[in-house]
């Protein structure tokens, strides 16, 4: 391979890439309600010349190019979240703004900006006659990703029979490569009370205050250390090997977390005791959790057990119809997952990103200092599509992507149009790296 060729080809797409990122800014699209987008996305795939493209039943996008026997996936959902308070944003979220170096827009760096760099990485394939009977590559962008991590690929996997050697996704990554992350679930907790006059509340049995001692249960398995004295041993006792002998990787990946994130009540008038109160509850589990311990975990709690039946715990589940109406129905359980450090899959991208650009991140002159600092190999904070992938059906998953993780979801979001042609030149070189 012609490594300059393939950075220059990826140069010459500059323009390109940030006119059909600006395209898709200006398209909303949030979970279940991305199809216009995805429209504009085959389309690009159309007139660059793809093998195939074509929807499946839930409106995922596939853009297949080449022909080879090992299948090589690059990831990216087309869905964003909501803009929240337009008066935070300094420019219109959806016409977004093109700066000498940055573009603007809801959904920039979360994370369209990785799914115009994949499209444009595999058409630098057949420009530099890269394609071969080796791999073949095939470009997703996924639908409701921010409402339901990996329902997505669960379906692919599950109802298109698609599996992948591998998985990049597109996620942004400060320019590093990322072999892993926490996963999640939702929990939601519910209490039985009695309702009585609110004028003579010791005739009833109030949910409110039950859910109360409850919760200061929650707040300490969060909190609290794991010393044996420890009544309630914290969550952070997964970091120790005493309790877990996964215990070197959930470093790696970070402590679990538990918090209340909603919470709700009910009662025949203000003027009664609450005879219901109900929570959810964010868990993020480390490598060595499951969503049985975690359930468990809360089921376990001092003031769960006090309360006995009059307390449910039990796990959500998603059923919301894509925007082509299909329904998935699925647990909110969003395993955690880890690649090994020196798998095949980690160690090829660990060398493309070596021939291509040395041993250090590389960005724009704004981000370069922090991710310079920054190993390259590294973990996401939040949460992906790798949930599904490889959390849960074992398919390889690895993450290399344009724009910045604290980007996502935030007002004024941007990414960089160096990371963009960067990213296309890295996918353009991986899948011959990977198979040779």
């Amino acid at each position: 391979m012609d490594l300059e060729a393939i950075k220059q080809q990826a140069q010459g797409y500059e323009k390109d890439m940030v006119k059909l990122l600006r395209d898709l800014v200006r398209i909303p699209g949030e979970s279940a309600e991305e199809g216009k987008k995805l429209a504009r996305a085959k389309e690009e795939m159309d007139q660059l010349g793809f093998d195939k493209v074509e929807f499946d039943p839930q409106g995922n996008l596939f853009g297949y190019m080449g022909s080879g026997k090992t299948l090589i996936v690059f990831d990216g959902h087309m869905d964003t979240v909501a803009i929240g308070e337009k008066k935070n944003w300094n420019f219109d979220p959806y016409e977004g703004y093109e700066g000498e170096s940055e573009i603007g827009g809801r959904g920039t760096s979360d994370q369209e900006g990785g799914v115009v760099s994949a499209i444009y990485g595999a058409k630098i394939m057949k420009d530099m006659g890269l394609l071969n009977d080796q791999y073949q590559v095939l470009v997703t962008a996924t639908v409701q990703e921010e409402d339901c991590d990996g329902l997505c690929w669960d379906y692919i996997i599950n109802e298109d029979k698609i599996k992948p050697e591998f998985v990049v996704s597109t996620e942004p990554t400060d320019g590093g490569i990322y072999r892993g992350q926490r996963g999640r679930m939702e929990i939601r907790v519910d209490v039985k009370g009695v309702s009585c006059h609110g004028s003579a509340p010791e005739r009833g049995d109030n949910a409110i205050y039950k859910m109360a001692d409850i919760l200061q249960d929650v707040r300490a398995l969060n909190n609290n250390d794991c010393t044996e004295s420890t009544s309630i041993k914290g969550l952070a006792k997964m970091l120790d090997e005493k309790f877990n002998p996964d215990y070197k990787e959930a470093r790696f990946l970070g402590r679990g977390t538990v918090t209340a994130s909603e919470i709700w009540s009910q009662s025949p008038s203000r003027c009664a005791v609450a005879d219901g109160c109900s929570v959810s509850l964010d868990r993020r589990m480390t490598v060595g959790e499951s969503s049985d311990s975690c359930l468990e975990e809360i089921r376990q709690l001092p003031a769960v057990q006090k309360y006995g039946d009059d307390v449910t715990v039990s796990m959500y589940k998603y059923d919301r119809p894509s925007y082509t109406g299909v329904s998935y129905p699925i647990d909110c359980n969003f395993p955690t997952w880890i690649i090994p450090e020196d798998s095949e899959v980690t160690q090829a991208l660990v060398e493309t990103h070596h021939q291509l650009f040395g041993d250090v991140r590389q960005g724009p002159d704004s981000q370069i200092k922090m991710r310079e600092a920054r190993p390259v190999l590294d973990k996401w904070t939040f949460s992906t599509n790798g949930v599904m992938i490889m959390g849960k059906n074992n398919v390889p998953c690895i993450g290399y992507g344009p724009g910045a993780e604290d980007q996502a979801h935030a007002p004024n979001e941007i990414t960089w149009k160096e990371d963009l042609v960067r990213c296309a030149a890295f996918y353009a070189t991986l899948p011959t790296i990977y198979t040779k």
